[in-house]
């Protein structure tokens, strides 16, 4: 466990390197400048422990850091992950396959991209093509690799990979566990954008990953109001 965990942020911290490599945040800045500053920004890490919290997806690790800025150490709440993924799957006429599910946080029912959590040994296609075939049925051969995202950097430390299938067929029945529910239909993109425009397709990580493969809002992009569902 504790290699995995070392494997897991030397990778992370890979990444967030290249990103800033890149010159990203500020084109006008030379890179080196920029890199420099940003580790100026970096707490220093003094210590780490893990509290059991009977937490079923994620586990509890308290980092104590001291602030660049001021010196003082401060207790910070991080939840480890596996990391995630989610698919973005069109079939043949380019609709997207889209699921149903009821998400206990917000307490109501979600429209979403399918998508799900890496089984250890998995690397992320792998559990992007399983989850899609395990919540909706569909399959493909044809997968691109759309990036990640950090999906709360605040308290999370893992990412969540962005998957396109294309030409998906279905070709057995759904494959669920115990604890969920899930249904699953078809929706042209123009079905999508309307989704969006309402405020009925909301969820964050389903956005991000749409809006990689078609336009999904116009921009700027506004609402009159939330469509949030009342008791």
């Amino acid at each position: 466990m504790e290699g995995a965990r070392q494997d897991l942020a030397g990778r992370i911290g890979l990444i967030v390197t290249a990103f800033h490599v890149c010159g990203v945040a500020d084109d006008t800045k030379p890179k080196a400048q920029l890199i420099m500053a940003d580790r100026e920004l970096d707490w220093e890490l003094l210590e780490s422990r893990y509290e059991d919290a009977g937490l079923i997806l994620f586990e509890k690790r308290i980092d104590r850091l001291r602030n660049p800025r001021n010196g003082k150490v401060f207790d910070r709440l991080v939840l480890e992950s596996a990391d995630w993924v989610n698919v973005v799957a069109l079939d043949e006429q380019r609709r997207s396959v889209m699921i149903r599910q009821y998400r206990f946080g917000v307490g109501y029912t979600t429209l979403e991209t399918p998508g799900g959590m890496v089984d250890p040994g998995e690397d992320p296609k792998a559990a992007a093509v399983r989850e899609l075939l395990e919540e909706t049925g569909y399959e493909s051969d044809r997968w691109t690799y759309l990036g990640a995202v950090e999906p709360n950097p605040a308290f999370h430390n893992h990412l969540c990979h962005h998957w396109l299938a294309e030409d998906v067929a279905r070709t057995r029945e759904q494959d669920v566990g115990e604890g969920e529910a899930i249904t699953v239909e078809l929706m042209t993109q123009q079905a999508v954008r309307d989704a969006v425009a309402s405020g009925e397709l909301k969820h964050a990580l389903a956005l991000s990953a749409l809006s990689r493969v078609f336009q999904i809002w116009p921009f700027p992009f506004s609402q009159d109001a939330l469509c949030i569902p009342q008791d």
